[in-house]
């Protein structure tokens, strides 16, 4: 029975107590709680018989696939730190990366083995890496089968203040490892094992037991990267519940795959990132009306980006049996709540103890603009980064916040209206102009694909509004005037962009996070 707030206590007993539920459903492997358990445990040992110990950190350098699962779980039961790698990051971002980690062990894909060759060496701290996968040339790697082999082992030390290193995506400057205590992340990003049960949130690690004998029997489809850290919040507030995942192991995002899968495997919940899977999921039911029966889907959740309420409307109308849901949250502070729509057309959540708007070290006033804090369950800092951790996280009134870079306004109605991502945030004229406010609005142009809007520095206004586009159908682009028109009817006319750039495809993360820093340098050429 777990007796603390760890993941791995609290697994251990979700798969004592529901051993035969299905866990993993995967095209590589179906297992159920007691064979996904019994994995980690031998994965555990094989680490541990190679050098590996509590607090070493831990990378998965792995796309979707129950590797990724098995790995966290396994490091969490060493009383090791696991921490998220971005599979799309090339040689020198792997050396910052790692190194700022202090890797101890890279579990990787066997075909990232080329670039973990190049690599391997520039990291000192780096005790091993191994490989997960065949059909490739592993030299210099463990086989990941070959860990697997080992007995189980333990009992291994264990601490609620044992952390997880969440790396932030990087877009708008180095990625930041965010240190979360187990307790702490249990409650601000798996929802304390309450999100899927009639038993709301544990109280006492023990409650668990109940969470999974309890807990609604449903399914979730993660459909976003799990190094993606919504993805895996999303992942542990099923496990927690005893819900089974199922994985997509395709290397690119195909919707009628994915719709293949839900239906075959009749999935409840599909977890995605935004408008950027939301609008191809929207593309592909349109396409094809009639072809699947998704009649056992009971959520179409979203969270991590920007999920436009056109978008929401739509996928509503194909799925009707299907709930919209649109989480909030950051890195830095977990899972700020459901997003509600204002009249602004931007997205509100509530303030509380917890959650404020925070200015000049403050809390803000009614009325006020700041950035979007969260108090109580928090991480603890940036890993080997006590600057940047000075700016993040900073005590006020005697209580520390962690403070977002998510803009937001406090209403007198006690929510937060939400702007965007500060640091993106293009002042024209003195005026503030939240680049996810206008992409909303260029996306729902019915020739419009994605739009991702940034500044370019202006003599007169000190920044102007560029719009970087993709069209529908590349020989049919809308003309500026045209796309001027569209956005002036909804936004006041400072927020309408002075430029265009049409491009072949926007650039995003894995996860389907806007690039600004690659939007920046395609505005700043525009004319």
């Amino acid at each position: 029975m777990a007796d603390r707030f760890h993941l791995a206590d609290l697994f251990e007993t979700v798969a004592r107590t529901v051993p035969d539920r299905m866990a993993v459903i995967s095209d590589s492997a179906r297992l159920t709680f007691a064979e996904l358990d019994d994995r980690c445990d031998r994965l555990a040992a094989g680490l541990a018989a190679n050098g590996i110990t509590r607090g070493d950190t831990v990378g998965l350098y792995l796309q979707n696939g129950p590797a990724y699962i098995e790995t966290f779980i396994a490091a969490c039961k060493l009383g090791a730190v696991p921490f998220n790698v971005n599979y799309r990051y090339r040689a020198d971002e792997l050396r910052y990366l790692f190194a700022n980690a202090g890797s101890a062990v890279i579990v990787h894909d066997a075909e990232f083995s080329p670039l973990m060759r190049e690599v391997r060496g520039d990291v000192p701290t780096l005790k091993l890496s191994v490989a997960d996968g065949s059909g490739a040339d592993i030299a210099g790697s463990l086989a990941y089968a070959d860990l697997l082999a080992h007995e189980r082992g333990g009992p291994w030390e264990r601490s609620e203040d044992d952390i997880l290193l969440s790396y932030t995506g990087g877009t708008t400057g180095m990625p930041k490892g965010v240190m979360w205590p187990h307790k702490a992340f249990i409650f601000a990003c798996a929802g304390g094992a309450g999100y899927f049960n009639p038993h709301g949130p544990i109280t006492a690690p023990q409650d668990i037991a109940s969470r999974a004998a309890d807990g609604y029997p449903l399914s979730l489809f993660p459909l976003a990267p799990l190094m993606h850290m919504a993805a895996m919040w999303a992942v542990w507030s099923a496990l927690l519940n005893g819900l089974t995942i199922i994985l997509d192991e395709g290397r690119v995002f195909d919707p009628e795959r994915v719709l293949d899968t839900a239906e075959r495997e009749g999935a409840n919940m599909l977890q995605f990132v935004g408008d950027a899977m939301a609008g191809p999921l929207r593309d592909a039911l349109r396409a094809n009306p009639g072809r699947w029966d998704l009649s056992k889907i009971v959520n179409l959740g979203s969270g991590g980006a920007v999920f436009s309420q056109h978008l929401k409307d739509e996928l509503k109308a194909l799925v009707p049996g299907a709930s919209i849901t649109d989480g909030m949250g950051s890195t830095e502070t977990g899972v700020s709540g459901q997003a509600q729509a204002s009249g602004e057309g931007m997205m509100r959540l509530a303030a509380n103890d917890q959650q404020q708007v925070v200015t000049d070290g403050r809390i803000a006033g009614v009325g006020e603009t700041g950035l979007i804090a969260r108090s109580g369950n928090t991480p603890v800092g940036y890993y080997n980064d006590p600057v940047k951790t000075a700016e993040t996280f900073v005590t006020i009134d005697g209580r520390l916040w962690a403070v977002s870079g998510d803009t937001g306004r406090r209403d007198a109605d006690g929510m937060i209206t939400v702007f965007g991502r500060g640091s993106t945030c293009i002042n024209t004229g003195g005026e503030k102009v939240f680049p996810e406010e206008v992409e909303e609005v260029l996306r729902a142009h019915p020739a419009i694909a994605d739009a991702v809007v940034a500044g370019q520095p202006d003599p007169r206004w000190g920044e102007r509004v560029v719009a970087i586009l993709s069209a529908r159908d590349a020989s049919a682009q809308p003309s500026h005037d045209e796309i001027k028109a569209f956005a002036a009817a909804r936004l006041a006319g400072y927020k309408v962009p002075k430029a265009l750039v049409w491009v072949e495809a926007v650039r995003r993360s894995p996860a389907g996070k806007q690039d600004y820093r690659w939007a920046k340098e395609l505005a700043a050429s525009a004319s």
